[in-house]
């Protein structure tokens, strides 16, 4: 029975309730037909989000025309680039876990049959892929689509430029003018940053774990490809329901392996790692920390993205889309075709009408000419990463780095540290106080940003308890666990003190011995956050783990408590 569900409310004790159903339009022969809920991140004032809604419209009418009735609902929206910087910076990681809690509760509550789920910033795809697993009802993820790239003096630009833009004119560089008109004409319409940045590199994951139809991820969002696609979803879910095919048939060990892989090999965004975490937590597969080091150890980087290279997803799109990257990795014997998808069918049947990359394309190379014979990030273990430490080092030209501790808990007093000249290549930039407890683990883009200046690009470390951007480039280690917050080592770290670590043999030091090290953590004085603890970051605190388990609630999960 495919409106499984449902039917206990169309069908069921309490006839009365059917009187709302009429109110909406419906009839008695609806009352059988399957009940979709959409769920629309709805958030007008970004331009990620800015069409959600239409495209919501199109996947409703797709359900219509598939025997299914689709209900668009909303759920929260915060801008992960609006919000960079500032206060708003706090509510992007703790609004996807809200995603997903509100995901989960409107279609338990409607007894819907189905979820489909819209991708369309940072947040959206997994919070939503977190419900589906969570609840186990049949659905999938639709990706909005990326931006196209803007255009400054003749070439491509994207957001990456605006920040990179900012950087140089602060230090001489270029104009403040230049800036400006980098700033102006990067971002020309609707869509999800359109490199290999978070909301990209959840896309590439989705279709890679097989909860994204083939080619969703890279058809660019004004493109009218991409309402044709969503016209179909309803058939795609029709087809689910008739199957019975559910997220946890999908969701395996094999498939988390498959996301890890294809988004190591794009040179996808650490916020990636916090994602796929959390997702597994939510289908009960043990997939952790060490597996994906394992992971990133042996996946080369195949792809010439930004912010690694200079192209973007709307490249991938005219090229044949996500399918052909995943093919070619297929063809290389990178990923496990076997894996069900949300299709019904394998990931190798899915691809098997698939070209290989066009020959006249610098996008993405075969394994013996990749750009880095192990992925751009890697994990990390020791005594300032007890937990796990995720890096993201596409800049660096050896896997290892030694420096000396230059403290700070203020992204801004690092952009101003660069801006008088204080920074010297060398150090080791330690950023802390930032993590999931303190203050919802902000992305410090503005500090990553100011430290891509030539001068000390690929020539410093920095170390924090927060997370970073997609768009950020550099040497850098993120998501420090356990965070200062709870105590970690990360807070016993002083100025001058010397940081090494191997990537490669994914270790991390910090060069103070054990008695010292617990001397500076019983004198640990607490910190108060300069922001306020709003009702939202209250009860995130209250709950969150480590960003070793993906920020998943403990209330959900207590055996993802901190050892420390």
């Amino acid at each position: 029975m495919n409106n499984w569900n449902s039917n206990q409310l169309t069908h069921g004790w309490q006839k009365g309730i059917t009187a709302f159903y009429y109110a909406l339009g419906m009839d008695e022969q609806d009352f059988s037909r399957p009940q979709v809920g959409i769920g629309v991140p709805l958030l007008e004032g970004n331009t990620c989000n800015v069409h959600a809604y239409q495209l919501a419209q199109e996947i409703a009418a797709g359900c219509r025309e598939a025997g299914l009735l689709g209900f668009p609902f909303g759920t929260p929206g915060v801008s992960d680039n609006i919000s960079q910087g500032h206060e708003g910076g706090n509510a992007s990681l703790p609004s996807r876990n809200l995603i997903a809690n509100s995901a989960e509760c409107v279609i338990t509550a409607h007894c819907y049959d189905a979820m489909v789920g819209l991708h369309n910033c940072d947040k959206n795809g997994p919070g939503f892929a977190m419900a589906l697993a969570r609840t186990n009802f049949p659905g999938l993820i639709v990706s909005g689509g990326s931006i196209l790239p803007g255009c400054y003096q003749d070439r491509d630009i994207t957001i990456l430029d605006v920040y990179d833009s900012q950087a140089q004119a602060s230090v001489g560089e270029i104009t403040h003018e230049e800036s400006a008109e980098i700033i102006r004409r990067a971002c020309p319409g609707p869509g999800g940053c359109g490199i290999a940045a978070s909301f990209n590199t959840w896309g590439i994951a989705m279709e890679a774990i097989g909860l994204m139809l083939p080619a969703s991820s890279s058809i660019p969002a004004v493109d009218p490809d991409k309402q044709t696609e969503c016209r179909q979803v309803g058939a795609a879910v029709a087809k689910l329901l008739e199957r019975n095919l559910r997220p946890r048939d999908i969701l395996t060990r094999a498939a988390f392996t498959n996301a890890a892989v294809a988004v190591a090999a794009a040179g996808g965004s650490t916020n990636g790692v916090l994602h796929i975490l959390a997702l597994a937590r939510e289908a009960g597969v043990d997939f952790g920390l060490r597996d994906l080091q394992e992971i990133f150890r042996r996946t080369p980087v195949l792809c010439s993205f930004a912010p690694r290279g200079k192209r973007t997803m709307v490249d991938l799109h005219r090229i044949g889309g996500t399918p052909v990257l995943l093919k070619h990795l297929l063809d290389h014997g990178l990923l496990d075709g076997s894996c069900m998808t949300v299709t019904g069918e394998t990931m190798e049947y899915n691809l098997r009408d698939t070209p290989a990359p066009p020959e006249d394309q610098d996008l993405i190379v075969a394994p013996q000419e990749c750009f880095k014979e192990f992925a751009d990030m890697q994990v990390c273990f020791g005594n300032l990463a007890p937990e796990g430490i995720v890096f993201k080092v596409s800049s660096m030209k050896q896997p290892h780095f030694t420096g000396s501790a230059v403290c700070f808990d203020d992204p801004r007093e690092i952009v101003k540290a660069v801006e008088q000249k204080r920074i010297v290549p060398g150090s080791v930039i330690v950023l802390r106080h930032l993590g999931p407890v303190a203050s919802g683990m902000p992305e410090v883009l503005v500090a990553s940003a100011a430290l891509a200046v030539p001068e000390l690009d690929g020539r410093i470390a920095l170390i924090s308890d927060a997370r970073v951007s997609g768009v950020s480039h550099g040497a850098i280690g993120v998501h420090c666990s356990p965070e200062a917050a709870v105590g970690g080592p990360i807070a016993c770290v002083k100025d001058g003190d010397q940081i090494s670590f191997s990537l490669l043999e994914g270790t991390i030091h910090l060069d103070v011995d054990d008695a010292e090290l617990q001397r500076r953590r019983e004198s640990l004085q607490p910190q108060t956050s300069a922001s306020p603890k709003r009702g939202y970051l209250a009860d995130w605190s209250a709950t969150v783990a480590q960003a070793s388990h993906g920020c998943v609630s403990l209330a959900l999960y207590p055996e993802c408590r901190s050892q420390l």
